[in-house]
């Protein structure tokens, strides 16, 4: 068996999601004031723009802040007539220190600040510069966070729930039982994929949580089966990721009796990340969002031809910040960084493929729907080109 089933064999390393590594517990900056409106800005002149990245911490805060500032000046290569004057700052991934990065870019004359990563540090941000009606593009994808002059960037749990269920719904799969981890990111994720099931149609046919340990995934299979052969669900939701409970849930509850045959797999997270995991074969003709494939790919052979290496995944969303910004000062008005301005229903492409930005602070994004087949990625639909094509 290949590295990622040795989570079968061993205790289960206590984790958030991969889609949840950048949540941090933090307070809300939309009940500060003064945010979420804006400053004005001259679009005829270099606009001040703060780029916050964790600089100054850990080696590999340190490469993903160069990824980050890399994929920032890639994006600023596309603009055309539109001069953004980039300042970059470190802030170690520290809170305190995020904070006074972004009073001293406000200081510094910054327009609005793209960054910082995690959710800690980007509510720290926000805070500290909510009563300049500076926004804060922040690369985490905390929804918690979210509001006032703070949006995240990262892709989120509610965003993949509802593109999944709304899918599920149309496809005959909608009597759906939810398996969560009972931490934080497992919750949230719970909480996601039960309103992406009310807002579409589908039903809830129950929900099994379980502890982060292979004792308890183990001790949780028979609850599985109970609940999916009394609720009569023809889909299992399934919250778990390849680096915690998702190796097991693949191997036992097959063996357990809920196999493909009579149960629609999904995934909350990637399913082709690390490539290892599409051979589980649980998985085997289930289904996971995934960002659009094509200009996913076109980000990173850009990317590899400016630098010379494959961007980490996150470098994306500092690419798509300077889109968004970039396409906003184009239009040449001075309300060009304000919330209402941010939040256009239009919204932008950036490296992943199209996005936008809500009035909430969070984000919606294209995604693919794709299944594992044959241990391969297969596309069943492709992400939309457009806000109200499909899946939206």
């Amino acid at each position: 068996m290949f590295a990622i089933l040795r989570a079968i064999r061993k205790p289960l390393r206590i984790a958030l999601l991969p889609v949840a590594a950048l949540f941090l517990a933090a307070c809300d900056p939309a009940m500060m004031a003064g945010g979420g409106g804006g400053p004005r800005i001259d679009t005829s002149a270099p606009v001040p723009v703060a780029l916050l990245v964790p600089r100054g911490g850990s080696a590999s805060d340190n490469l993903l802040a160069q990824n980050l500032e890399n994929a920032a000046r890639l994006a600023i290569r596309d603009l055309g007539g539109v001069q953004i004057d980039l300042r970059v700052y470190g802030t170690a991934g520290q809170a305190a220190t995020a904070a006074n990065a972004a009073s001293q870019a406000v200081a510094d004359g910054a327009k609005i600040i793209l960054g910082p990563v995690y959710g800690e540090a980007a509510n720290a941000a926000g805070v500290a510069v909510a009563a300049s009606g500076v926004n804060v593009l922040s690369f985490s994808n905390n929804t918690t966070i979210a509001g006032g002059n703070v949006f995240v960037l990262g892709p989120t749990f509610d965003n993949t729930a509802n593109r999944l269920v709304r899918y599920a719904k149309r496809a005959g799969k909608d009597k759906i039982v939810v398996v969560h981890a009972n931490d934080i990111g497992g919750q949230l994720g719970r909480n996601a994929i039960q309103q992406a099931i009310a807002a579409n149609g589908a039903t809830l046919a129950g929900s099994v949580d379980y502890a982060l340990s292979q004792e308890s995934v183990q001790a949780a299979i028979p609850r599985v089966k109970a609940t999916m052969d009394a609720s009569g669900a023809n889909a299992l939701f399934l919250t778990a990721n390849s680096a915690t409970a998702l190796p097991l849930f693949a191997n036992l509850l097959p063996t357990a009796g809920v196999t493909a045959a009579s149960t629609q797999y999904i995934g909350l997270s990637r399913w082709d990340i690390p490539p290892q995991t599409l051979a589980l074969p649980g998985i085997q003709g289930g289904w996971f969002a995934l960002p659009d494939p094509g200009a996913s790919a076109a980000f990173a052979q850009r990317y590899n031809a400016a630098y010379g290496d494959r961007p980490l995944d996150i470098a994306g969303l500092a690419f798509d910040g300077i889109a968004a910004i970039g396409s906003l000062v184009k239009s040449g008005k001075a309300t060009a960084l304000t919330a209402g301005a941010l939040t256009q229903n239009a919204g932008f492409r950036g490296a992943s493929g199209i996005f936008r930005l809500r009035p909430n602070g969070t984000n919606e994004r294209g995604l693919a729907v794709a299944a594992v087949q044959n241990n391969r990625v297969v596309l069943l639909e492709g992400a939309p080109k457009a806000f109200g094509g499909a899946g939206f």
